[in-house]
Parts: structure tokens; sequence; C-alpha cells
């Protein structure tokens, strides 16, 4: 495995507190954000980009300017927040690549994973991105199901070691059609483990993963790892939940946090000033939290 560039070592560093540790704050999601600001289908198609726009530079003012980096989309957030100042200047830009959702092959439902039109390193770099993260679905015992992701990953890699721009690799697992919930949870710490191998060997140098399940798991991941540090994702889980992961990763060997929902999925409203109270009285404090616990562990360095 390659180590990181002087440039993108600097991108790594920038995205990384001054305990060493990533905090990124992540609120690169779409589909998933219109879902909580709206329950009803209807409405929730009627949000507008505009609006999501408003509800991330929300995310932005109140909440990501207290971490050491933010993860962004570039079809309703950049450059909005860079050009009207919402974004602090000490705070890093990570910009995403992966389209919302995902395309399904036809006859085995896999997921087809997809980039944003027209985003490349250079195009990021022109946003002002301090890098960019790129997702997507993996199955590693299923070989058949990856060859078009793995397309992607390959692509976004090189691009990104051409322009000699920070890239974060992400991965995502997901039940395949027939599999029981039980069968799926019960074989997930290896599919993690199995998708980890999976960007590794493709040249990924920053990961950015699903809770590996366990004290054992996490430890896996890290030798695997070596030189390559790794966060650990929220997923979606409430924040009691998201702090005990956080402690076991970073007490095997995790290098930091991009966490998104499980800090802010309570606190976003259409309704902006319920949004600002909530994010500045729920969701900071929970940040402090999780730094807290970043500056005790400390984080593996780069290589």
């Amino acid at each position: 495995m390659a180590g990181m560039t002087t440039a993108e070592r600097r991108g790594y560093h920038q995205i990384c507190g001054r305990d060493g540790a990533m905090m990124v704050i992540a609120c690169d999601q779409r589909g998933g954000m219109r879902t909580l600001l709206a329950s009803d289908p209807a409405e929730q198609k009627a949000i507008s980009e505009a609006t999501l726009g408003e509800t991330k530079a929300d995310i932005v003012r109140y909440l990501a300017n207290h971490a050491s980096c933010v993860l962004l989309d570039p079809v309703c957030a950049v450059p909005g927040v860079v050009d009207l100042g919402v974004l602090a200047r000490d705070v890093a830009l990570l910009i995403g690549l992966d389209a919302s959702g995902w395309d399904t092959e036809p006859g085995t439902g896999y997921r087809l994973s997809k980039l944003v039109p027209g985003i490349d390193a250079r195009r990021v770099r022109a946003l002002g991105g301090t890098g960019g993260k790129i997702m997507v679905y993996l199955r590693a015992d299923l070989p058949a199901a990856n060859a078009r992701n793995i397309a992607i990953l390959r692509q976004c890699i090189a691009d990104f070691a051409a322009e000699d721009l920070l890239l974060v690799v992400e991965f995502l697992t997901y039940q395949v059609e027939g599999e029981s919930a039980e069968a799926y949870a019960a074989k997930l710490s290896e599919l993690i483990l199995g998708g980890t191998r999976i960007c590794l060997d493709l040249g990924a140098k920053v990961l950015k993963l699903p809770y590996p399940g366990s004290v054992e798991a996490c430890a896996g991941v890290t030798a695997m790892a070596g030189d390559v540090p790794w966060a650990v994702l929220s997923a979606g889980v409430d924040h009691a939940t998201f702090i005990g992961q956080i402690e076991t990763a970073m007490a095997n060997g995790a290098s930091g946090v991009i966490g998104g929902r499980a800090l802010w999925k309570d606190c976003i409203s259409l309704d902006r000033a319920v949004q600002r109270e909530r994010l500045t009285s729920i969701a900071l404090p929970r940040l402090r939290e999780i730094q807290a616990i970043l500056a005790r562990h400390g984080a593996r360095q780069a290589a």
C-alpha cells in the first residue's frame, strides 16, 4: 500500500483536529435528509435543493464550524457555503462524489453505485475542497455484485492520485434479496473486513467505515489497514449507541469519526428557528462529547 504524498498528507492533517484525530461532520445526504425533514413522500419530493442547501448551511454554521472538517455535496451545498462565507476559514471541506441513492441490477437486486455528473478531482479543487469522498456499496462475499462499484472506486482513486488530492474512500454493505436480517447480521463483521480489504487493495489511503461490530473486528481492521487511517461512520444510529462505538473503535486503532445523522438527525427542521436552536442545544453538546473521546484516545499517525 502506497503512503500519502506530501499534498495528500497536508490535506489529511487539515481534516483532523489538533489532537490528530479526524472529526468530520457528514451532511452530504440528499434523499435521506428529505426523509428526516418530512414524513409524507409528497412533502419530501417538494423539498427543493435550495431548502436542503439552507439546512446544510445551518448545520455548517451551528455545528460543523466547531469541528475540524465538514463533508458536503456539490449538488445543493457547495459552493454556496464557501462563497457566502458560511464555512469557517479554519474548517476543512470534503466534497462527496457519490450521487444520492443507487441503481438496482436487474435480476440480481445488487446495488449499483452512482457518481454526481461532472464532479472529479479537478472540480473538487475548483470548488474549494480540501479533498473528496467516494462511497460505493460492496458485498465482499459476492464478487459478482461488486464489478461496477469496484470500477468506480478504481477510477476515482486514480483520478485523485493524478491530481495529488486527498480522497476518503467509504463503502457500505447491504442485505441482498432473499437474505434474512439474522443471516445478514451474523456476517456483518466479515463483510466490513472484506470490504476494507477490497478498498485497500485498490489503493485507498484514508477509509470511512461502518462500525466493524466488536473489539476484535475493530482490531482486525486496524491490523489490516496498517498505516492507512480509518474513521468510523454513524450510519444513523442514536447518539448513545454511536458514543459506545466510537469508544471501542478508538481504543482499537481508529483515527477518528466521520459522523452525521447521529449528531443532527433529530435537530433539523423546515422551521429554521427551531433547527438553529436544536443544533446549538442538542447537536453541539453531542459533538463536544465525541471530541472529548477523541482527545482522550489520540489517533494513529498516517504514514
